[in-house]
C-alpha cells in the first residue's frame, strides 16, 4: 500500500508540473505575440497617409479594369463600400506536417490583418498530440516575414524570420488571402491589375522593396476561386538555400458579410513534380472588420 502511495504521489507531482509548464509556456507565448502583434498595429497607424485613397469604394474606379475583375468587384461590393483597414478571423482547420506523408493535425487560430500598411499575424494551436500543443505565429510586419513554432511555447521546433524570400513568400500570404477583406484589392488601394483570359487576371502589388505579381482566377459567379504565384519560397533545402516552387491558394464558400461577399474557407498548396498538394484547410467561424470612417 505504501509503495502504490509513493507511486499515486509521483504521477500526481507529474502531471501538475506537466500542467504548470504548459500553463506558463502558454503565458510566454502571449506576451511574445503580443509584441508582435503592437508592432503590426503600430506599423498600420503610422501609413494612414501613405496612399491618397478614398475611404469608400466608388465603383467609378472599375473602368479600364479586366472584365472578370470588374464582375468580381461588382459582386463582392456595393457602391459605397467602406474601405477595410484592418480585419480579425477566427479560424478551424488542419495542417499537414509531413511534405512526403499524412500528417495532419487540427488548429485553431486567430489572425489580425492590416491594411494601410500591408501585414497580418497569424497565431494558432496546433494539437501536436492530446495534452501537448504547439504554438505556431506566421505573420509580415513592416517587412519582415517569421514563421515561428513552439511546443508547449517552450520548445521551437521551427523558427525563420527576415526579409528576402521569408519577407516575399509572406507577403504572398497576405495578398492571396486578400479576399477576405477585398477592399485592399482595389485600384485605389495601390493594386494594379492586368488580363489574361476571360476568367483570370494578375494583379500586382508593391509594398518597400518588394513587388508580387499573383494570378487570379474566377469562376461562373465571378467569384474569385484560386490564387497562384509561379514561386514562393517552400524551406530550406540541404544545401542550405530556398527551396522554391509554385503555390496555390483556393476559396470557396462565399457569404454574405458586412455587406460584402467573402469566401469562408481556404486551401493552401504546394505544386510539386509529382502533383499538387495541399498543406493547409481552413474554415472561418468569425470575422471582424475595422472600416475606414
Amino acid at each position: 500500500m505504501t509503495g502504490l502511495l509513493w507511486l499515486g504521489l509521483a504521477l500526481g507531482l507529474l502531471l501538475g508540473s506537466g500542467l504548470a509548464a504548459r500553463s506558463m509556456g502558454a503565458h510566454r507565448w502571449a506576451t511574445l505575440v503580443r509584441s508582435h502583434l503592437q508592432q503590426l498595429e503600430s506599423g498600420s497607424v503610422g501609413a494612414h497617409g501613405r496612399l491618397p485613397s478614398p475611404t469608400k469604394f466608388d465603383a467609378r474606379e472599375l473602368g479600364g479594369l479586366p472584365a472578370p475583375v470588374q464582375r468580381y468587384f461588382r459582386a463582392v461590393l456595393a457602391d459605397g463600400q467602406p474601405i477595410i483597414a484592418a480585419a480579425t478571423l477566427w479560424m478551424t482547420g488542419s495542417m499537414n506536417l509531413s511534405v512526403t506523408a499524412e500528417q495532419w493535425k487540427p488548429f485553431t487560430s486567430q489572425q489580425q490583418v492590416v491594411t494601410r500598411k500591408p501585414g497580418f499575424l497569424w497565431n494558432a494551436r496546433v494539437a501536436m498530440f492530446p495534452g501537448i500543443p504547439a504554438h505556431v505565429e506566421d505573420s509580415y510586419i513592416a517587412g519582415h516575414g517569421r514563421l515561428m513554432a513552439k511546443v508547449l511555447g517552450w520548445f521551437t521546433v521551427a523558427q525563420s524570420e527576415g526579409q528576402g524570400e521569408i519577407a516575399r513568400g509572406e507577403l504572398m500570404r497576405y495578398f492571396a488571402e486578400s479576399p477576405w477583406y477585398p477592399t485592399a484589392l482595389l485600384p485605389s488601394q495601390g493594386v494594379q491589375w492586368k488580363a489574361v483570359d476571360a476568367a483570370a487576371a494578375t494583379a500586382t502589388m508593391v509594398d518597400g522593396p518588394i513587388t508580387l505579381t499573383m494570378l487570379f482566377r474566377f469562376g461562373d459567379a465571378g467569384l474569385i476561386t484560386s490564387v497562384h504565384a509561379d514561386s514562393r519560397g517552400a524551406g530550406v533545402g540541404k544545401d542550405g538555400r530556398m527551396v522554391m516552387l509554385p503555390w496555390d491558394c483556393a476559396l470557396s464558400d462565399y457569404r454574405a458579410q458586412d455587406g460584402m461577399l467573402i469566401p469562408m474557407a481556404g486551401e493552401a498548396a504546394w505544386v510539386r513534380p509529382e502533383g499538387r498538394k495541399a498543406y493547409f484547410v481552413g474554415r472561418i467561424t468569425s470575422l471582424r472588420y475595422a472600416l475606414l470612417p
